[in-house]
């Protein structure tokens, strides 16, 4: 548990997947919380990519894996 959590500290992981949550809910509905939360992650990683940063393969599937948790919510919603 510890190595999890030290892991989504590092870097501001937990801020990702926290982020990817709230998109996807906010999305009202399972594909399109994939979708919006796929699409902001890619925005987020292009911005970074094009500041001259790499882009961070991490956090993009931090992101995507809470609008995937969001995405589950609906389902059973």
């Amino acid at each position: 548990m510890k190595k999890i959590l030290s892991f989504l500290k590092g870097s501001n992981r937990y801020k990702y997947l926290i982020g990817g949550i709230l998109i996807g809910l906010l999305s009202m509905h399972a594909w399109t919380a994939i979708y919006s939360t796929m699409t902001t992650a890619s925005c987020l990683e292009l911005k970074d990519k094009l500041k001259g940063y790499y882009w961070d393969w991490i956090d993009w599937l931090l992101m995507v894996g809470g609008g995937g948790i969001a995405a589950i919510f609906w389902l059973l919603m």
